[in-house]
């Protein structure tokens, strides 16, 4: 298990939120934590303890209000620190190599290749072709139903077709080098994981997996080791105390790494 540090930016801040409050309409959510510094010295913190593979997530829809000001934190933390954070958010193959040569070690894709909740295979195939397999990173961030856990798409507003099950990251481990995966419904929510992803993603192992969302204790970092087979990294947000949690940054990458 590896700790996998985050960047999420908001409507131009450096933000913690809870994932399923977020809205297009409004630029509205709902905020656990606001930073006054920008992407870039939290980019510069994560450089200076030797942590990387990381991700910074725009969660602003692009042509909105505040999506340039977002976007603006996001390259200035990829400069700060090249080849150390994956960058997602409005990530397409017409945009995407913009962020590689900011110095994004991957781009973070999900709603380009999905197409009215089905995925879009020609998307995927040109994507896969413009930034190579091994700079692509799929993010498959699921919410709950009533028959399992379905992929999620704009900014987790949008429920696809498609159900986070071994078949799926089979397939889609074709064309990605690795996976991110934000249990929405309990991101942000520090109310603990979700045990069937975690167990899910801990069986299936061909390609490494970070898993987000409701880890606010070292319990629940012991039982996301079980269940994940010590083979799912991990990214925490609120519950950092670098994010005014309680959970110690450096005894979180200690434990990580043990």
């Amino acid at each position: 298990m590896k700790f996998r540090p985050c960047i999420d930016i908001h409507n131009g801040k450096v933000k913690q939120i809870v994932g399923g409050s977020l809205k297009d309409e409004g630029n509205h959510a709902e905020e656990n934590f606001v930073s006054e510094q920008g992407g870039a010295f939290f980019a510069d913190f994560y450089r200076s303890l030797g942590i990387s593979g990381g991700h910074i997530i725009l969660l602003n829809k692009e042509g909105s209000e505040f999506f340039e000001a977002t976007k603006k934190q996001a390259l200035a933390a990829l400069r700060t620190y090249p080849g150390g954070m994956q960058v997602g958010g409005g990530i397409t193959a017409e945009n995407a190599e913009e962020y590689l040569k900011a110095g994004a070690s991957h781009v973070i894709v999900t709603s380009y290749v999905f197409r009215d909740g089905e995925i879009n295979l020609k998307r995927l195939e040109r994507l896969k072709e413009t930034v190579g397999k091994e700079h692509l990173v799929l993010d498959l961030s699921c919410r709950k139903k009533e028959d399992g856990y379905y992929i999620v798409t704009d900014r987790w507003q949008k429920y696809t077709k498609v159900k986070l099950e071994k078949e799926a990251l089979e397939y889609f481990s074709g064309f990605c080098d690795e996976f991110l995966i934000h249990a929405v419904d309990v991101e942000g929510k520090a109310s603990g994981i979700e045990s069937k992803i975690a167990g899910l993603l801990g069986s299936f192992g061909k390609c490494p997996v970070t898993y987000a969302g409701g880890v606010h204790s070292f319990e629940d970092l012991k039982e996301l080791k079980r269940l994940g087979q010590d083979r799912v990294d991990v990214t925490i947000g609120s519950a950092l105390d670098l994010f005014g949690g309680d959970m110690e940054l450096e005894k979180v990458i200690e434990f990580c790494r043990a």
